[in-house]
């Protein structure tokens, strides 16, 4: 097997590393030292770096001014991003622009995706449903009125919803059919209520009344609504592991400065074995991740859906981000909840990351359900 990355997926690492390279994580108040949030809007200067530096059209095809690569080498952006805390709708915004791209009508394409890879666009997604534990589509009812859609229903916990242009509302007809609808942020009938982030962000709580949305605007292919959200899934697994990683090496230049009884405290055995299980984890979320990036660029097929290895990416990412920030904040004292160290943010967006992928035991039963249906060695 050749776990390699193409050249122009390290390429695209590379000129990553080079914008992210002079963020600072705490350029924003702590989230821990203000009861609003951080800050109004997202970091639109860095915003405007990537689009220069072709990383918001990295993975648009040629006739929408990108480079036409796949979601693997989004998730090397993300793992790059996360490192840093950027404070970006990347995510969001990439995944949203491929499943237009893969799924919508050629019009909605040439319409919105050039504007995303010039910088000029930025989009989320309502993917938590009512309470964020239901299906984010039930949340929502979609019926067709001649050229439009009408959508009712409310979403909570929309990221960057009130920064962002236009929101991918997942929504369900009346026999059972998902639609996307990407409804504009300032339309008739949509009203967002403040909601504050576990890393200070702003969220939205969304509601929609009787909104009309052009059919155009509307991804009504089979497939569309899962496709999104595993990507979404995935490329949250990629944030998981670009903090993890960050956090861990923080740790060691941590232990290996500070002595006890005239050693640097990582010599000490009970410290060096804390950080190697923390290693292991962060390889682990690492393999597991490349795995469900892979199902959801090649499409191959295997003895599970890529549903399948989407949920044991988020098992790993979910608990192995947890453990590595805790793991940190222990080694670390009480060094690491000093707010004028940076360890205490990572923890918050760690916190974040973890509620957004979900427990790891629903997608342990999701996991067991998918066995159960699809027996070994038969392709899914």
């Amino acid at each position: 097997m050749d776990f390699t990355f193409t050249e122009e997926q390290q390429a695209a690492v590379e000129a990553a590393k080079a914008v992210f390279s002079g963020v600072a994580p705490d350029a924003v108040p702590s989230p821990a030292l203000t009861a609003v949030a951080v800050a109004e809007d997202f970091d639109r200067p860095l915003w405007a770096k990537l689009a220069a530096s072709d990383l918001l059209s990295l993975v648009l095809d040629a006739e929408y001014g990108g480079a036409g690569l796949d979601p693997i080498a989004l998730c090397l952006v993300l793992r790059e991003s996360a490192r840093v805390l950027a404070r970006l709708p990347l995510l969001e915004t990439s995944a949203v622009a491929l499943t237009v791209q893969r799924y919508g009508q050629p019009e909605l394409g040439h319409e919105l995706l050039p504007a995303v890879g010039r910088g000029e666009l930025a989009l989320t997604v309502a993917a938590n449903g009512r309470t964020g534990h239901d299906g984010a589509e039930l949340a929502v009812t979609a019926r067709r009125d001649g050229e439009h859609w009408l959508l009712d229903g409310a979403q909570t916990g929309v990221p960057w919803a009130q920064t962002c242009d236009r929101i991918a509302v997942p929504a369900h007809t009346i026999d059972g059919h998902t639609v996307l609808a990407l409804v504009p942020r300032t339309h008739q009938g949509v009203a967002l209520a403040e909601q504050i982030s576990t890393s200070g962000e702003r969220f939205a709580d969304l509601h929609l009344e009787a909104v009309r949305v052009d059919a155009g605007a509307v991804l009504t292919a089979d497939g569309a609504w899962e496709w999104l959200r595993n990507l979404l899934a995935t490329g949250t697994c990629a944030l998981a592991l670009g903090l993890g990683e960050a956090v861990l090496a923080m740790t060691g230049q941590y232990t290996g400065k500070r002595e006890q009884f005239g050693h640097p405290v990582a010599t000490f055995q009970a410290v060096a074995v804390q950080a190697a299980d923390r290693y292991i984890d962060l390889r682990a979320m690492e393999a597991t991740l490349w795995q469900a990036a892979w199902r959801i660029s090649s499409g191959a097929q295997g003895a599970l859906p890529v549903t399948g290895d989407v949920a044991v990416a988020k098992i790993w990412a979910s608990e192995g981000v947890r453990r590595v920030v805790q793991t940190a904040q222990h080694l670390h004292g009480g060094f690491g909840a000093d707010t004028d160290y940076a360890l205490h943010r990572y923890h918050a967006w760690a916190k974040q990351l973890e509620l957004s992928l979900g427990p790891a035991a629903a997608h342990e039963e999701a996991l067991g359900d998918l066995l159960a249906a699809h027996p070994l060695g038969q392709p899914a």
